[in-house]
């Protein structure tokens, strides 16, 4: 097998793969008793058809594309390795066959995209001061609020709306008195000093009574998510469908009773706990991810192939949409309320994407560097624990038990420990080693 390369723009290869009459030879015999087996030719069982009488039958050529295409098979992971060497292939490799026909020899051309190779600058005694995460007595207060709220007690009442309330509404919504579209919403219930819709909103409700309507003006923030609004004056009607009083719980015992805890105090320790948790969450986050920023500002880095890109917009457009479904919405609504398409979306992630990509082939281009890798006990032991997490999904044992699954989890490891080590080597506390 004879392979020429020739490097392309954008961290792509083609590489022109030839196999002598010799060597493909065989892949048209192993072709030919491919294609004897699902024609049906009078006088002879399948897979017993002489070649003579198959290439009569149905033409050599279909014979000689059987065998290239089993040629191509077996032996395009081998020309692709060979000439990758160092560099990881990322994608499906596009195919095409260039030379095909009786006594000659077989050519095909493979395109196939790489990891671009990088040049690390300084990752090592950076000196980064991280951020903490604190949290302060009005963030408890809120949350312990947002619990209150939770569980309300709702009755109707009949009187004037106020703050507090919740009202159940019709609202139609004009710009220059002509409908807004999506600008229509019935009975929707709204908690008044919440401003769901613009600033000042909830206050222009206040004073109404079941059935009443009003009719009022409101500009949007200049900086306001919906672009087609945002400096607008927008022209709203409201009808009220009900009025609800809103009585919130007294914080007691009996409160903390509603969350499965003994005593207000032990329901103020595990809110304080979760919280705490959430933002040294997002603290260790925004901290690796500038960690990460100021080692890609030194690093430089060949030509991205598009499709590694694209494949990470595609990852960020999942994620957002999973989001979006978990908290109960429907994707399609949001991309309604922000007036873009998953096209015009995606472009505008480009520059995140670009940048995620960047992080990964740092981290990746380190554990290289440094040695950096789980052990197989360490795989082993993570996998054992998951098992015992989810023993009673079946989904998830399947999962488990796959090859595929111990390769993701190395590499989710050795990102873990390689974080772990840029870590111990840059942040102001620890130094470097």
């Amino acid at each position: 097998m004879q392979v020429i390369k020739k490097d392309l723009e954008k961290s792509q290869i083609e590489l022109t793969v030839e196999l002598s009459n010799e060597e493909f030879a065989p892949y048209i015999e192993k072709g030919a008793a491919k294609v004897s087996k699902e024609v049906k030719i009078e006088g002879f069982r399948p897979g017993k058809v002489p070649f003579d009488v198959l290439k009569q039958k149905i033409g050599e050529m279909t014979i000689l594309e059987e065998a290239a295409n089993l040629a191509i098979h077996k032996t395009i992971d081998e020309a692709i390795e060979k000439n990758t060497m160092g560099r990881q292939a990322i994608g499906q490799p596009q195919v095409n066959v260039t030379k095909l026909a009786p006594n000659n020899p077989l050519e095909y051309k493979i395109i196939v995209s790489i990891l671009p190779e990088i040049a690390l600058g300084k990752y090592k005694g950076l000196n980064i001061k991280p951020e903490e995460a604190k949290l302060e007595e009005k963030e408890l207060d809120k949350a312990m609020n947002d619990l209150r709220e939770m569980r309300a007690a709702e009755v109707i009442a009949d009187r004037e709306v106020k703050m507090g309330d919740k009202a159940v509404v019709d609202i139609k919504m004009f710009l220059d008195k002509v409908p807004l579209e999506d600008g229509e919403h019935k009975e929707l219930g709204l908690l008044l000093g919440k401003d769901y819709f613009v600033p000042g909103f909830d206050k222009k409700l206040v004073g109404m009574k079941k059935n009443e309507t009003r009719k009022f003006e409101l500009p949007y923030p200049d900086d306001h998510h919906q672009k087609n609004l945002a400096g607008k004056l927008v022209e709203f009607e409201v009808n009220v469908k009900e009025v609800y009083d809103r009585v919130l719980p007294e914080l007691n015992d009996e409160f903390a009773g509603f969350f499965q805890l003994k005593n207000m105090e032990e329901l103020k320790k595990n809110l304080e706990a979760s919280l705490l948790h959430e933002k040294k969450h997002h603290a260790d986050l925004k901290n690796e991810s500038e960690l990460l920023a100021k080692i890609i500002e030194d690093t430089k880095f060949g030509d991205m192939p598009e499709e590694i890109i694209q494949n990470e917009l595609k990852n960020m457009l999942a994620e957002l949409e999973q989001s979006v479904v978990r908290q109960g919405g429907k994707f399609e609504d949001y991309l309604s309320s922000i007036k873009k398409d998953r096209g015009a979306l995606m472009l505008e992630m480009a520059p995140n994407a670009v940048k995620r990509v960047k992080s990964a082939l740092v981290i990746r281009e380190l554990a290289v560097i440094e040695k950096i890798a789980p052990t197989e006990h360490e795989i082993h032991e993570k996998i054992d624990e998951l098992k015992k997490q989810y023993a009673n999904n079946k989904e998830v044992m399947k999962m488990l038990a796959e090859d595929g699954y111990h390769h993701y989890l190395n590499n989710i490891l050795t990102n873990e420990k390689v974080i772990a080590k840029l870590k111990e080597w840059n942040y102001a506390s620890t130094g470097a080693k």
